[in-house]
């Protein structure tokens, strides 16, 4: 996941940002409109921002819970090694949607969506299988609030 971020974003590609998050399918010149730009322009900034790496995919919002996937869990990883060189082995574990390296007792952090706690269970027998990994911390989540985009002020 290289990134490339050249340049700056102004205070109108914050703006075309914003509505893509909110509806990533309107045309470019609704999405111009919003932000009192030409259809032709909007498509232009997008372009750009995606080329920089700015807007790394557009994908759509599904609930979990309507695919099977209603058991959250977020598990600190324990490790007796740096797990800089790991990703590999974190991103082949299909349930994890997310793995961060983080400061503090635990070294990763992984977002993980099952249908059952035995499926959890499975997924932290394969995360103990990564080489350096020592142990796991699980918090299963009982309801979420809410979850956010990328705030774009």
């Amino acid at each position: 996941m290289g990134k490339v971020h050249q340049g700056i974003v102004d205070d109108t590609d914050r703006a075309l940002i914003a509505e893509l998050q909110r509806d990533a399918t309107q045309a470019y010149a609704a999405l111009g409109k919003a932000v009192g730009l030409s259809a032709g322009a909007a498509h232009d900034r997008v372009r750009k921002l995606r080329e920089r790496g700015v807007i790394r995919r557009t994908t759509v919002d599904v609930d979990p819970a309507a695919l099977g996937q209603g058991v959250l869990a977020f598990v600190m990883v324990d490790s007796s090694a740096w797990m800089g060189d790991a990703a590999d082995a974190f991103a082949a574990i299909p349930e994890i949607q997310e793995a961060h390296i983080i400061a503090g007792a635990a070294s990763v952090l992984v977002k993980v969506r099952t249908a059952t706690t035995e499926q959890l269970q499975h997924v932290l027998r394969r995360l103990y299988a990564i080489e350096g990994v020592s142990g796991t911390q699980a918090t299963v989540a009982l309801e979420t609030f809410f979850e956010r985009p990328v705030n774009t002020e």
